[in-house]
């Protein structure tokens, strides 16, 4: 039998779609799913109800790094912490209601430090 592939978790017309905007975001999404499978699932089930909410583990960056422009579009970029501790970040950008996963690092970006 082939490989089979995972079916992908339905959103309620309410929630946010979630993409990769990028292969990196694919990479680490991977990556932490790899180690920290429970955080990033409830990162899916807060980024898919309100990705654009401001608490200590969500909010927009800030600066230069705060805008992200997409197809001559500028965006607002936002970081995403899975867990409070750990060093895992998530940045992505919101059109409409699709949350497009920019990059997911698996440590602290430097960009921040």
């Amino acid at each position: 039998m082939a490989k089979l592939d995972k079916v992908p978790r339905p959103t309620k017309k309410s929630e946010y779609a979630i993409t990769f905007a990028s292969t990196q975001a694919r990479r680490g999404w991977t990556d932490l799913c790899a180690t920290i499978r429970g955080p990033l699932a409830d990162s899916w089930d807060f980024l898919t109800k309100h990705p654009l909410a401001v608490t200590p583990t969500n909010y927009r960056l800030r600066g230069e790094l705060g805008v992200i422009v997409r197809d001559g579009v500028e965006h607002d970029r936002w970081q995403h912490k899975p867990t409070q501790q750990g060093d895992a970040r998530i940045w992505f950008y919101v059109v409409d209601r699709t949350v497009h996963l920019e990059n997911v690092h698996t440590r602290h970006p430097n960009q921040t430090k």
